[in-house]
């Protein structure tokens, strides 16, 4: 049997100007960014721009948020190119699907339905930004970069680069899975390592 793969997804959207413009907006994938990897070996990776259904004229404040123009986005696969894309990562082997936060694959679904094409994965999903809070006893979630901050590392790329995101996601991951292995691994303390032998010599000595 294949050994699986752990899939680290991110996805940029499409962000509306105001509350009420456009009329009916709804966010849609416009930047795809993965890296696949199998036994920690990083086996693949892609980025890429998509061309949004919808709404496909991004509106200002899009564009000033996540640097790109109009013209990158139009250059851009098609939704149903990186649907099938994804289709295939799964398909290879057993596949893990990880992000930071639930939006990703959120708003995957919600395109899913709205472009009436099957949702690519089948296997597992985590989201590593829950798992992280509840490793840590968080009680907010933490942003992605400031996560991988505070295990003193720097984050990988640009912020809100879906392919630089995709790779810090990873980084993380493998902190975090160093961190659950070393303390499985540590034993709990014997009562001699309990108790300052010599003090309570001390106490009962003659």
């Amino acid at each position: 049997m294949d050994s699986p793969q752990y899939l680290f997804l991110d996805f940029e959207f499409t962000m509306p100007e105001t509350k009420t413009s456009p009329n009916g907006f709804c966010p849609e994938i416009i930047e795809v960014g993965l890296v696949a990897v199998v036994d920690d070996q990083i086996i693949g990776q892609f980025s890429s721009y998509v061309k949004p259904l919808r709404f496909p004229q991004l509106t200002e404040r899009c564009k000033s948020f996540l640097n790109i123009t109009q013209e990158q986005i139009d250059r851009g696969m098609s939704f149903y190119e990186l649907v099938s894309l994804l289709r295939q990562y799964d398909r290879e082997r057993p596949t893990t699907v990880i992000t930071w936060g639930s939006m990703d694959m959120k708003v995957l679904r919600e395109n899913c339905q709205s472009a009436q094409v099957e949702f690519p994965f089948t296997g597992e999903h985590r989201d590593l930004a829950m798992e992280y809070k509840r490793f840590f006893g968080n009680k907010n979630q933490t942003g992605l970069r400031k996560a991988v901050q505070e295990y003193g590392n720097e984050a990988v790329g640009k912020a809100h680069c879906a392919l630089d995101d995709a790779f810090t996601a990873y980084t993380i991951f493998r902190l975090v899975e160093n961190d659950k292995k070393y303390l499985a691994k540590t034993k709990p303390p014997t009562i001699g390592e309990r108790i300052d032998l010599t003090q309570l010599r001390k106490k009962f000595a003659l």
